[in-house]
This record gives structure tokens, sequence and C-alpha cells, in this order.
């Protein structure tokens, strides 16, 4: 299948690796127009890792020329991106192309079905709960992927798109998909921002002084039982609106192949196979810039929302927030357009399930 990757980033090249190496043909398109640079010119992307190839990818010129060449349509980039990408390829959308957003958060799906439905377009918009992969760019034409997750959450928008979503997922990343109850239980499923809340806030000066720090070495018990308390805060809210959603504890399990312990554990173990990864050596992370404005503040709305406060998410804001000098919350650029902060509890539910 031809698949247009929107983003070039880690996560991006990931992808593209992954599906050229399964037969598939992907096409990259960079919104800077930077990173493809010497894609463009026909070198090899390189991966090493959990995956390792040297493969040819096609270079988009424009995200209309991307759109208008895919069979499907994939958004892989950090989620302050998202609003700009999926401004750029709405116009070019047309019905019955799937659109697959990697990972999801924000709410996104529900401003690209709001931009759908101006245009009166038809579409599976399908969102997984966290990436396929995890990994880190090393050149312009390199990526080295650390992970492939065993499994990967995944539900569509309409819901009524569901197990055309499933299908094509699996055809195009192996069988590795679970089926959730709709939009709602991916966006309490991407654990991402909590985790790397805890992470980042107590590792903050190992970030900011450029240390090179293992991350999973340093999910020391306090980092892990911080992870574990916000989990608590995310499972109460999923418990209101009635969706089943992994703990953090399967998460690591089942996406970093480690026995079942407290979260600390389970990441020293990663740390002592060699897979623990290392720890942002900035603060212009998006550990920080995109997971405290697209991943905690969603949360913390939920809160609000089904009288569930999230108060450690919320303090979590506040405090990065006065360490950064600057309101992190009004980084989210897509919960501002949605305008659902004074919805009821049953009313956002059934908008995350069929759109507008």
């Amino acid at each position: 299948m031809r698949v247009s990757i929107l983003g070039a980033g880690a996560i991006a090249y990931g992808l593209a690796a992954y599906l050229a190496g399964s037969g598939h043909s992907p096409t990259l398109w960079s919104p800077s127009g930077q990173r493809t640079r010497a894609l463009a010119t026909g070198e090899l992307l390189q991966a090493t890792g959990d995956i390792e190839a040297g493969v040819p990818v096609r270079v988009a010129k424009n995200c209309k020329d991307a759109v208008a060449n895919a069979d499907v349509v994939v958004i892989a980039l950090p989620a302050y991106g998202h609003k700009m990408v999926m401004d750029a390829a709405a116009p070019h959308l047309t019905d019955g192309i799937p659109v697959i957003i990697s990972s999801h958060c924000s709410f996104a799906a529900l401003y690209l079905s709001k931009r759908l439905a101006e245009r009166k377009v038809s579409l599976p918009i399908v969102v997984w709960g966290t990436t396929l992969l995890t990994g880190r760019q090393q050149g312009p034409t390199e990526v080295h992927v650390t992970t492939i997750r065993q499994k990967l959450d995944v539900a569509t928008v309409p819901f009524s798109y569901q197990d055309q979503g499933h299908e094509l997922c699996t055809t195009l990343f192996g069988d590795r998909f679970v089926k959730r109850d709709g939009m709602l239980a991916i966006a309490l499923s991407n654990l991402n921002p909590q985790n790397h809340l805890g992470i980042a806030l107590l590792n903050l000066t190992r970030m900011e002084k450029a240390e090179r720090w293992s991350q999973g070495g340093n999910v020391t018990p306090a980092v892990g039982r911080l992870i574990e308390a916000l989990d608590v805060e995310r499972l109460a809210i999923a418990a209101h609106f009635g969706v089943a959603v992994r703990t953090v504890k399967e998460h690591f399990s089942l996406s970093f192949h480690v026995p079942m312990g407290t979260v600390s554990e389970m990441n020293l173990e990663m740390d002592r196979q060699g897979r623990g990864g290392f720890g942002p050596a900035t603060i212009e992370s998006r550990y920080i810039l995109e997971d405290v404005p697209f991943g905690l503040l969603p949360t913390v709305l939920l809160g609000k929302i089904t009288g569930n406060p999230a108060t450690l998410h919320d303090s979590g804001v506040s405090i990065l927030s006065a360490a950064y000098g600057r309101d992190l919350r009004a980084d989210n650029d897509i919960l501002p357009a949605l305008g659902i902060e004074g919805m009821s509890d049953m009313d956002l539910a059934n908008l995350t399930r069929e759109g507008f």
C-alpha cells in the first residue's frame, strides 16, 4: 500500500523503515522541508536497532502531493504540530482515505473530524494509544529504533469504522493491535504524558545540564511511586466513563517485554537489559513541551468534567509552568478550537464516539 507519513522525526522515520521492510511504499512529508533533503536526493533511509535496514523512501514536495498519492495517511509528529498538519492536509483529504494518528492526544481526532465535517468529507480516523515504536533520529537519513511495541491500542472516529481500522493497521503493521471502546478509551490510554511527568520533573536538572543519563535507570522507587500515583487519577476517570484501559504496570510489561513488577522495578530491568534508553539532554524536550499541554491538560479537563480531579496532573502542569517561566497551558492550540470545556460527560462521550 502507498502510505504517506506526515512528519519527519524519529517516529516517522521508524514507521517508514518498518513499512518499506514489509513491502509497502512509504512517502515522507516534512512540514519544514528541511529534514528530508538528503532522502529527497535518493539516499537510503538507514534504520538500526530493532529494525536493521537500508530502504528507499519517496519524499513528497508538499502536503497536497503527499495526500494525493496515498492509500493511507499517517500523522506522525509531536502533538504541537498536529493542528498545523491537519490544517494543511484537510483541504486535500477525500472520502474513504483512512487517516492514522500516531499517537493520539488532546482530542486531535475531534479537531480533524470537525475540519472534515466542514467539507462534508467522510473517512475513518484511526487513533493509536501510543506510538508503534520508540527511537532516536541519528542524522538526516538515520534512525535508531529502540523498541517495537508488542501491543498497541486502537480505535476509530466514528466508532462504526472500528473493524475496518483494526484490519488496516494489522495489514500495515502486523498482529499487534487491540481494539478499544472508542476514542475516549484511547485518550485515557496514552500513558506517555503521565510517565514523562514523573521522569522529567524528578530529573529536571539532569535535562537542564545536558547530562547523559539512563532513563530507565533513573526511574528510582520515588519516581516510580509518583508515576503510579498519577495512574490512580487516570484510572478513576476511565472508570467514570466505563472504559477499560491498561494500568501503567501492564503498559510497561507489554510495551517493553519485562516481567510485571513495580514501575521502578520494570524500568530498572529494562536498564539492565540495555533497553532503558537515555533521558532528554535538554529542557527543550517533548517530555514537557508536548506532553504537558497536549497530554496532561486533557486529563485535567476530563477530571473536571467527571468530578474526579486529576490533582497531581494539574499540579505538574503548574510546577513545570513555573520552572519554565511561562504558562504551558497556553501552548495547546487544539482544545480551544473544540470548545468542549463546558460539555457534560455524556455529551463529550457521544462526541468522541461519533465525531462531528
